[in-house]
Order: C-alpha cells, then structure tokens, then sequence
C-alpha cells in the first residue's frame, strides 16, 4: 500500500463498490481480531474479501486508512445497537437491566468478546495515526449512556446529583473489564456480575427508594 492518498468516501461509491468495500472490511476485522493489526497484510486480506490487488488499493490505498475504515465499520455496528429501540434511549432503570440481560443471555458473548474493544486493544499497540478515531468511537459509545441518565434526570427518575458522566464510565469500563474477565474465564459471570454492579450504583441514585431497578 501507498502513503499518499486516502480511501474514497463510502457515499461515492456504487452500489457493487460499497459492497465489495464493506466486504473487505468485515474481513479486515476478521483477520485483525483473530491475528493482530502488524500480522496482517495485503495477500490475506485479498484471498480472504476476494479481490484483487488493485482492488485493495483502490478503496484502502494505505494501512492506515484500512484501520480507520474498520473502526468506523465497527463502532457503527455497536452505536446502532446501542442506539436502537431494543433498549428505548436508556432513559429507565429497565433498558439499563435490558442492555445486560442481552449480552449476559448471550451464549457466545465471551467467546467473541467486544469487537471495538478487541480492536483498540491491537491498536494502542501500534504507531498508526488513528488514536483520535478510535478514542472518538468509544466516546460516542459513552455519551449513549450519558445522554440516557441525563434524561432520567430529567423525567425525575434520577437524583440530580448523579454525574452522568461518571456513570457512563463506570458502566462502560464494567462491560469492558467484565467481557475481558469472561473471555478468559470463559464463563460469563464475571461480566453479569461487573453489569449488575455498575447499574445497582447508578440506582443508589434513583429518586424512589420503592425503584427495584425493573421499573421507574
């Protein structure tokens, strides 16, 4: 791969070439996952997405754009999940519960792990120019917690001196601490007990002490 020019725009492509693009990526995080960013290379990304070497080049001309393709490509899985009616803005002790229940229920959650998180692992490995893109990522995984207790407060389901902040850190950090703990034990445990933790402290905040976490 060249170091002068970047990888077109997914809006400018056809429709074949978005596919062929989004084809590549999802085995770019593959193979990244399974084998690190630096062991990696052109000849494994090409046999595996199925396409040529000018290909390649054409849509991730340099390392770097390929990495900050796949970070976008996977935060975007993750925020349209978190974002989605499944868990209704995370304005209730309910969806904060739902959120948990659904990666504890799971079956294979320990075994795949978080797929941001695997990768910003690989990456703060690297010299790579693409920490800004990735710390943005996380941040927008964040502030889909934040922007939920703040409406809690809101709609009076959560004292007002509750730091959103601080508690869309603390579950973060409890869903990446508690994945990691699983992937190793694997067993899940350890991630349902780090979640229901982190959501027990955000309901210490809770405006009715009748709040059971379920409701309210």
């Amino acid at each position: 791969m060249t170091t002068t020019t970047t990888a077109p725009p997914p809006h400018k492509l056809t429709s074949k070439g978005q596919a062929t693009r989004a084809r590549i990526l999802e085995q770019a995080a593959e193979l990244i996952y399974t084998k690190g960013v630096h062991a990696t290379n052109n000849e494994q990304l090409r046999r595996a997405a199925g396409v040529s070497g000018s290909q390649l080049n054409h849509y991730f001309p340099t390392k770097e754009s390929l990495v900050l393709a796949v970070i976008g490509w996977q935060a975007e899985r993750v925020l349209t999940l978190h974002r989605s009616e499944r868990f209704t803005r995370f304005d209730s002790f309910d969806a904060f519960r739902a959120w948990a229940d659904f990666y504890v229920s799971y079956e294979r959650a320990y075994q795949e792990g978080c797929t941001l998180g695997s990768l910003a692992s690989e990456i703060i490995k690297t010299d790579l120019d693409v920490h800004d893109e990735l710390a943005s990522s996380f941040d927008q995984w964040r502030s889909v917690f934040r922007d939920g207790i703040e409406r809690m407060q809101r709609l009076g389901r959560l004292s007002a001196e509750a730091d959103p902040t601080q508690l869309a850190n603390l579950l973060l950090a409890a869903f990446q601490g508690g994945m990691l703990l699983s992937q190793v034990a694997r067993d899940i445990t350890p991630l349902k007990d780090a979640l229901q933790t982190a959501i027990d402290h955000v309901q210490t905040f809770a405006t009715s002490p009748d709040t059971d976490g379920r409701g309210a």
